[in-house]
């Protein structure tokens, strides 16, 4: 087992990637927005243009497999030039609730799903939130952008589709005896379903935290992508005891309007009851 002393003082101020991004031998010269057209751009279809080894490419932003190849790039899209600050305020909420409650931020045992290139690990192992950290996506590019720009972080790191999840390796997660369930960023847009979502959460032991962000629009009552009605329902159970409700401005469009992102941090009380692991509408 790794040893992961905490650091001190550190906050969403001095997010981790800026150190990270001294250590990644980037090509990425610059990136390129595309000019506002007035109407704005929907959030799964942005794009940009880089500039890589001096040849312009254009990337959409949710084509990761291709992001995750370029060392940098998706810091360099996300983090430098649309300011986007998840990682560290969700891992900050989640240290203070663990403060409030007197739980010892080196006793988690955490699954981070949707894990991409390791940004909230990076987060969580500086605030010594974990145990143990193991790191789940649906793409194979993210796992070896992690393990090339964050060597050691994560204990394993499983790509897989939580929706159509292989026994074995349900089997060795269960083992892990996760107690603590992250997900920044990564729900709704066809990334993590709804009954992914579900299915993650299922493989968190009781008493657990889970921490989580979800674009603002996806939790109206009109919403059918299902986090909505998943997470009410959740909650008027008894399954989630939620701890933290907390709007915040994820990062910026390609237009520069602000997107606002809502965190939450739970308690799981309770086990998912089996009909939402089939359908959790």
């Amino acid at each position: 087992m790794q040893t992961r002393p905490p650091l001190k003082n550190v906050s969403s101020a001095e997010p981790q990637w800026h150190k990270r991004m001294e250590e990644i031998d980037s090509p990425v010269d610059s990136i390129t927005l595309p000019a506002a057209d007035g109407e704005g751009c929907a959030q799964d279809r942005e794009w940009c243009e880089a500039r890589i080894d001096g040849e312009r490419r254009r990337y959409r932003f949710h084509d990761y497999d291709q992001i995750f190849k370029v060392p940098g790039l998706y810091e360099e899209i996300f983090y430098n030039t649309l300011e986007c600050c998840s990682p560290s305020r969700v891992a900050s909420l989640l240290e203070e609730l663990l403060e409030d409650f007197k739980v010892s931020p080196g006793s988690l045992r955490v699954i981070d799903v949707g894990a991409g290139n390791g940004m909230v690990g990076d987060e969580l192992q500086a605030r010594g939130v974990v145990d143990e950290l193991v790191g789940l996506d649906i793409i194979p590019e993210a796992r070896e952008a992690a393990e090339r720009d964050r060597p050691d972080l994560y204990d394993d790191y499983i790509v897989a589709d939580l929706t159509n999840l292989p026994p074995a390796a349900e089997d060795k997660l269960r083992k892990r005896k996760f107690n603590c369930l992250t997900s920044v960023a990564a729900l709704g847009f066809g990334d993590i379903p709804a009954l992914a979502f579900a299915r993650a959460l299922d493989l968190v032991d009781e008493p657990g935290w889970v921490a989580f962000t979800i674009k603002e629009d996806f939790l109206r009552e009109e919403e059918t992508s299902g986090f909505a009605r998943l997470i009410r329902r959740l909650t008027n159970t008894g399954v989630l005891e939620m701890q933290a409700y907390r709007r915040f401005r994820h990062r910026l469009a390609v237009s520069g309007e602000a997107l606002y992102y809502v965190a939450m941090i739970a308690r799981k009380a309770k086990p998912v009851p089996g009909d939402a692991l089939r359908d959790p509408n």
